[in-house]
């Protein structure tokens, strides 16, 4: 399960690849995935997590302190 958003918990999918003459078979959906560094102003220290692009918009939108808040409440170990 190395494949796992931190924060938003993506992981991948299963379904099916279809083929030009319908045939199916099955394959996975990876999430996109970015290990990213960030500064935490508020702590005076670098953080990396593994984070999917949404997840990167999440936190450009609440910032990073509150989204780190938010996932310390959730039990995530940061």
């Amino acid at each position: 399960m190395a494949r796992v958003c931190e924060l938003t918990g993506k992981k991948p999918i299963t379904g099916n690849k279809v083929s030009h003459s319908n045939i199916k078979t099955k394959r996975r959906f990876l999430p996109n995935l970015q290990t990213k560094r960030y500064f935490l102003a508020e702590e005076d220290k670098w953080i990396t997590i593994k984070v999917s692009s949404e997840a990167i918009r999440t936190i450009n939108k609440n910032g990073l302190y509150a989204t780190v808040k938010e996932m310390r409440l959730a039990g995530s170990k940061i």
